[in-house]
């Protein structure tokens, strides 16, 4: 049996990670109850969700109890410079798709990455707003990071190996 990778929703920020691992970290020391902690962000739980998932999936939080709880990798993270927290985030993308399965391709079009997200079984990219969700993650995780560029082609490559 295939162990399911996890996936980046579109809907998850970089400027949200920050923002919930520094709320968790000054406002709670670290550890709270994910309901009063979505309650003191005053965000609606479909738009905090996705945040959270994609924390514990790069290993910036763990969840567990209705807990949610900061990390050292998510207190080095907070505590980083722009430097320090690409490089984390580049570090920790490759095991989450659609980034697995970017690094397997190396070099990419968007179609391309679709394509082999669908053969894979994933379709969490494949309804009619994919195409954009993938950009956008592409750019706001990828790019960001570094894991990422993007030629003038519109094609993307892999920075790391």
């Amino acid at each position: 049996m295939q162990t399911q990778v996890p996936i980046l929703s579109p809907s998850a920020r970089v400027a949200d990670l920050l923002g919930l691992l520094t709320v968790l970290y000054n406002s709670f020391e670290g550890k709270t109850d994910i309901y009063l902690l979505e309650k003191e962000l005053e965000v609606d739980i479909d738009d905090f969700m996705p945040i959270v998932y994609a924390a514990n999936t790069l290993g910036f939080v763990t969840i567990g109890d209705g807990d949610i709880i900061i990390t050292d990798k998510g207190i080095e993270f907070l505590k980083g410079n722009i430097k320090k927290r690409k490089e984390l985030l580049k570090e920790s993308l490759h095991k989450i798709e659609p980034f697995a399965t970017a690094k397997e391709l190396k070099r990419f079009s968007i179609d391309d990455l679709m394509k082999n997200l669908e053969e894979k079984g994933i379709t969490a990219y494949s309804g009619p707003t994919g195409y954009h969700d993938l950009q956008i993650i592409l750019a706001e995780w990828g790019i960001y990071s570094g894991f990422l560029k993007l030629n003038d082609d519109d094609i993307y490559e892999v920075t790391i190996s």
